[in-house]
């Protein structure tokens, strides 16, 4: 069920989120205090595209507690926000449900990427 999830994903709207992560990381790697930061936008860039079958637990110390403010203020509230409204979207019909679940999932972790790690 997995692979069939993250195929229809990709076709009906993850390929467009994976792309504002990957932009997102590209802008950041612009200077070289932002690549860290940009490169945990391509990483996650990967999860964006197929995020049927993964999950995500949060953790992390000081550092990134400080990464994530940064993020929030400069990236991570714009990429969320972009999560939320496509959930909605997709959970006015039922079909789109599951897929909008998983948009909210992304939109937690637009806010707090660093600390975070997926399985």
């Amino acid at each position: 069920m997995g692979c069939l999830g993250n195929v229809l994903w990709f076709l009906f709207g993850g390929f467009v989120s994976g792309l504002t992560w990957l932009l997102a990381g590209c802008l950041w790697c612009i200077t070289i205090v932002g690549i860290p930061i940009g490169m945990q936008c391509f990483k996650l860039a990967g999860l964006c595209f197929f995020p049927f079958g993964k999950e995500v637990q949060y953790g992390g110390g000081a550092a990134s507690f400080l990464l994530n403010v940064l993020w929030i203020v400069f990236s991570g509230l714009i990429l969320a926000i972009e999560h939320v409204v496509m959930g909605c979207i997709l959970c006015v019909t039922i079909i789109g449900i599951p897929f909008g679940l998983q948009h909210f999932k992304l939109a937690k972790l637009a806010l707090m990427p660093f600390g975070a790690v997926v399985y």
